[in-house]
């Protein structure tokens, strides 16, 4: 098998003992910086995948995934509710009656969203049974005047299972002694934990109450669907639109978590910036020492070009130099970074047995274990980039080994 010369004196000048030590030194760290760049951007990369699908699957076992409502209200949802759980993707409904309010213990308060659900439609429709730390969904009978909230809300009202608080409306009553806001006293019937953000602002209670609460007769505000793939709701959302008459409004769970989402990506892609000076550092390290050789290297240089060696040749020696330290860096930092992205759950709970401590408290914290997903569109991003970068910073180097006359290297090499 022929072997370029560029490539041949390239590999060479790699694997044999260089006379100057400080290039060699200068050309590992060149290769570890890569090495530890390309690890860190994938083990991040995927640990933030891991956050944000885990939020998201948190979030819409207990959210709606689409919501139907209408000003007037609908008094008949269990027909429109079988209507619509016909469409292929939609698997479950479930009645939807919800407004804001202030939850108050004996000295906190605290804004929340207050949903109104049926039990038996919503063990089928989400998760949140599933959640419970303390009691059940089924403990919400109508007429007990019951509440179900999430375990931040209940840290920062502290209240527990059994105790009263104070829900207090946007309205206002009108009586012979004054004008006073309309409040309804609650019990406290169950706490549950998803780990997410409605952990901290949404409170359930019996629909019949709700309807009671909120003044509305017989009506309810709407119906709420569960579907198979809630990352396809536009397309639902959109052939939905089609069947039903304009009054009825429609939301999906997208357009309500816009602003976190948008928020998660945009922590990604700010971390994503700060981890990549690592991998700048090493294509700073790779023109260094290619500035260095291309110096020490004069005379070999010289000697090429008196026996034909174009000057083309000459920069894709160092080239391909630097391309060799970028794949080698790059294929170490790859596989090392995808063996911890898929084992760091198990890696911090080895660390977390030894020290004696944990990362994460279950108490505090929703996970018990960091979640990591493999997007191996990220990973060839950042391979990509990475082998982009070396090419680069191999250019400068190469340029100026290429601009070497072999009369001058040879008058004043010793």
């Amino acid at each position: 098998m022929k072997i370029m010369p560029p490539l041949l004196i390239a590999y060479r000048y790699i694997v044999t003992k260089q006379r100057n030590r400080y290039i060699s030194f200068i050309s590992l760290v060149s290769f570890i910086a890569m090495s530890l760049g390309v690890t860190i951007l994938i083990v991040v990369l995927s640990v933030m995948n891991g956050f944000d699908q885990e939020i998201k699957k948190r979030t819409l076992s207990v959210l709606p995934h689409i919501s139907i409502t209408s000003e007037k209200g609908i008094s008949d949802w269990e027909s429109l509710g079988s209507k619509l759980v016909k469409i292929q993707g939609i698997q479950s409904y479930a009645p939807l009656v919800e407004g804001y309010g202030l939850m108050s213990s004996s000295s906190l308060s605290q804004g929340i969203l207050l949903q109104g659900i049926s039990p038996s439609h919503e063990i089928k429709f989400s998760e949140v049974s599933k959640y419970m730390i303390a009691g059940k969904i089924n403990d919400l009978e109508p007429g007990k005047f019951g509440v179900i909230i999430g375990s931040i809300l209940a840290n920062t009202l502290d209240v527990n299972v059994g105790d009263s608080v104070t829900i207090s409306l946007p309205e206002l009553n009108i009586t012979p002694i004054g004008i006073f806001p309309r409040f309804k006293r609650f019990y406290v019937m169950g706490i549950y934990r998803v780990g997410a953000q409605v952990d901290s602002g949404l409170a359930l209670i019996n629909y019949q109450d709700s309807k009671k609460l909120f003044r509305l007769g017989v009506n309810i505000n709407g119906v709420k669907l569960k579907v198979a793939d809630p990352l396809d709701v536009t397309k639902l959302e959109s052939y939905i639109k089609t069947l039903l008459h304009p009054s009825f409004k429609i939301k999906t769970w997208a357009s309500e978590m816009t602003v976190l989402f948008n928020a998660i990506k945009m922590e990604k892609r700010f971390v994503v910036l700060l981890l990549s000076i690592i991998i700048a550092i090493a294509g700073f390290n790779i023109v260094a020492c290619l500035v260095l050789m291309v110096n020490s290297k004069r005379r070999d240089i010289a000697v090429l070009r008196t026996l034909g060696a174009k000057a083309s040749m000459i920069a894709s020696i160092f080239i391909i130099k630097g391309l060799i330290i970028g794949i080698v860096g790059v294929i170490f930092g790859g596989i090392f970074g995808c063996f911890l992205a898929i084992y760091i759950g198990e890696i911090i709970s080895w660390i977390e047995k030894i020290v004696g401590s944990q990362v994460f408290d279950p108490s505090i914290f929703f996970i018990i274990k960091i979640p990591s997903m493999l997007v191996w569109g990220d990973i060839f991003l950042i391979c990509s980039l990475s082998l982009l970068l070396s090419i680069v910073a191999s250019v400068y180097p190469a340029y100026q080994a290429s601009r070497i006359q072999p009369a001058e290297a040879l008058r004043y090499d010793r």
